[in-house]
């Protein structure tokens, strides 16, 4: 059953931080999967479940910088190499974690790219969509029997404020008969996240299998490596000086909301839902602040199924039962 899109009594909240939401939490026997694991927010959320005791695998596009990049981190930390826009990649990288676990707890689908110029991956795929989301469905899915295999996994896929951009088009997601604007092919890219975890759940609460969709909030990390500084002025993101505007989050703050998806006992038999500032987040309204609040079209339940078939035709892979 899908939990209500309301939020909840959460004891975290905006500036709470990955380590703070697994305190007093032992994880000790479970195995995570996090992809993008080693830039930005997806470093703090490996460095939390490790200190909470989990075996984490990281799924990295350079191998050597994340070894780098998580050099400090204490605890089972082990990289993989993943290309997300590369179907090959995807599957040696899945083939190797089934040879690494018999099963899986949790899977963070971290990895993203954003706003960047159009560009295709081998299939012709434009390449935000490609990676952002075709990328975690192709790997998602050979993953799943060890996700199943856990009795009780969850899944949080990142989505991100971006899915009120919306864009999406299950008819043309590869813009090729309409004209490619980056943040269009970015809000499609993150609503497809998030309407991924609403599809998922409802394939995999049989199975135990519980999926969320998370708006980690704003934070400056390498994911706007494509805008100029004038751009991110524009938006308001830095002043004239260039100073960070006081309402981002640090990455170990951005890192809370998967974190607490992932691993929160207050989260037992829920699923299906998009999160934000730890918490189940709240229908946008006319009232709403504009970095926050959940758009209607990715609680569609239709539009997550159709995608779902879309995704299957442009993947070549199916969900077993």
């Amino acid at each position: 059953m899908t939990t209500p899109q309301a939020p909840i009594d959460s004891p975290f909240g905006y500036r709470s931080t990955a380590l703070e939401v697994v305190a007093g939490l032992d994880l000790s026997g479970k195995t995570a999967f996090v992809t993008g694991g080693y830039s930005g927010l997806g470093t703090e959320i490996v460095r939390a479940l490790a200190a909470a005791g989990a075996r984490v695998l990281v799924g990295a596009r350079r191998p050597d910088k994340a070894a780098e990049d998580l050099a400090d981190v204490s605890g089972a930390v082990e990289i993989l190499e993943l290309d997300l826009s590369d179907p090959a990649s995807i599957d040696a990288c899945a083939a190797e974690v089934a040879g690494r676990t018999d099963r899986l707890h949790i899977m963070i689908n971290n990895a993203a790219i954003m706003a960047c110029p159009l560009a295709r991956d081998a299939r012709g795929y434009e390449s935000q969509f490609a990676t952002n989301h075709l990328g975690h469905f192709q790997l998602t899915a050979r993953l799943w029997p060890l996700l199943k295999a856990a009795n009780g996994a969850r899944l949080v896929s990142v989505s991100s404020i971006g899915h009120r951009l919306n864009g999406l088009s299950v008819e043309d997601p590869n813009f090729e008969h309409r004209d490619y604007e980056k943040w269009l092919a970015y809000g499609q890219a993150k609503s497809a996240n998030a309407l991924f975890a609403l599809q998922l759940d409802k394939l995999g609460e049989p199975h135990g299998v519980r999926a969320f969709a998370v708006h980690p909030g704003g934070i400056a990390t390498p994911l706007q490596r494509h805008l100029t500084m004038e751009e991110q002025k524009a938006m308001g993101w830095y002043n004239e000086e260039g100073q960070l505007h006081p309402m981002f989050k640090t990455t170990a703050e951005g890192a809370s909301t998967a974190t607490w998806c992932a691993t929160s006992p207050q989260l037992d038999g829920m699923g299906g839902v998009y999160c934000e500032d730890c918490n189940i987040g709240a229908m946008a309204g006319p009232d709403s602040p504009p970095a926050s609040g959940v758009w209607p079209h990715v609680r569609d339940e239709a539009l997550a199924a159709a995608l779902w078939d879309k995704s299957e035709a442009m993947t070549g892979v199916a969900f077993r039962p």
